[in-house]
C-alpha cells in the first residue's frame, strides 16, 4: 500500500488483518511506519467518511484524514492501548474538523452547527435524486425538531456509528442518560414519521437498531 504524509510517499508492506490496534500502537512507538500503514489502512475510510460528513469537502476532508494519522504518529506513545484506538481517532477528527471550520469561517461554531452539518444526507447519486428527495425532507424536518441532546445522540448514533457507550464517553454523561435520549428520540420521530425507521435508514443508507 502507498502512505503519503506530506510530500513523502512511502511504500509500506500489506497490513497484518488479525494483528490488534494495540499491537500496531506498540510497534508504532518504535518508529515502525508500516504499523501506521496498517492502521491507516484499516481506518481511513472511517476516519475520511466523518471529515466529510462534518466538513461537506472532499479536499479538505482527505487533508483531515491524513493529519489524524499525522496526530496519531506524534502521539502514538500518549494512546492507552487499553482503550479501543476508534474512538481516539474519531475525537482527533472531529476536533481537526471543528478547528478548520472555525478558522475558516472567522468565528466560533457551536456543537449545535456541527450537528446540523452532519445531519444532512450524504451526496446521492443524480438516478437516486428525485426518489429520495421526500424521504430526505422528511427525516431534516422531524431530526431538527428534536430537542438538541436528543438530536446529538442521533447524529453520533445513527450517521457516526457510536456505540452507547462511546457515546457516553464523549459526551460525558452515562450510558443510562444517552439510552434515554435515543429512546425518547424515536418515539418522536415514529409519532412523526411513522415507520421512522424504515424511512431513516433510505435516507441516510445506515442500518438502524431493533
Amino acid at each position: 500500500m502507498m502512505l503519503s504524509i506530506g510530500s513523502a510517499t512511502e511504500t509500506l508492506p500489506d497490513p497484518t488483518p488479525d494483528e490488534s490496534d494495540a499491537d500496531l500502537v506498540a510497534r508504532l512507538c518504535q518508529n515502525d511506519l508500516s504499523a501506521l500503514g496498517s492502521l491507516f489502512d484499516r481506518y481511513y475510510p472511517q476516519i475520511y467518511r466523518t471529515a466529510y460528513a462534518i466538513l461537506r469537502d472532499s479536499a479538505v476532508a482527505e487533508d483531515i484524514a491524513q493529519d489524524c494519522f499525522l496526530r496519531l504518529h506524534q502521539y502514538a506513545r500518549r494512546i492507552d492501548t487499553s482503550l479501543p484506538l476508534a474512538p481516539w481517532l474519531y475525537r482527533v477528527t472531529v476536533n481537526l474538523s471543528y478547528t478548520w471550520i472555525s478558522r475558516r469561517r472567522k468565528r466560533r461554531v457551536s456543537l449545535e452547527a456541527l450537528v446540523d452539518q452532519l445531519m444532512s444526507p450524504a451526496v446521492s447519486a443524480p438516478d437516486h435524486l428525485a426518489e429520495k428527495g421526500e424521504t430526505e425532507r422528511r427525516v431534516r424536518a422531524a431530526v431538527a425538531e428534536l430537542p438538541f441532546n436528543q438530536r446529538v445522540v442521533v447524529a453520533l448514533y445513527y450517521l457516526s456509528g457510536q456505540s452507547l457507550e462511546e457515546i457516553a464517553d464523549i459526551l460525558a454523561c452515562p450510558v443510562g442518560t444517552i439510552k434515554s435520549r435515543l429512546y425518547y428520540a424515536r418515539e418522536t420521530l415514529r409519532r412523526r414519521l411513522g415507520d421512522w425507521q424504515q424511512t431513516f435508514e433510505v435516507a441516510h443508507g445506515y442500518a438502524g437498531i431493533g
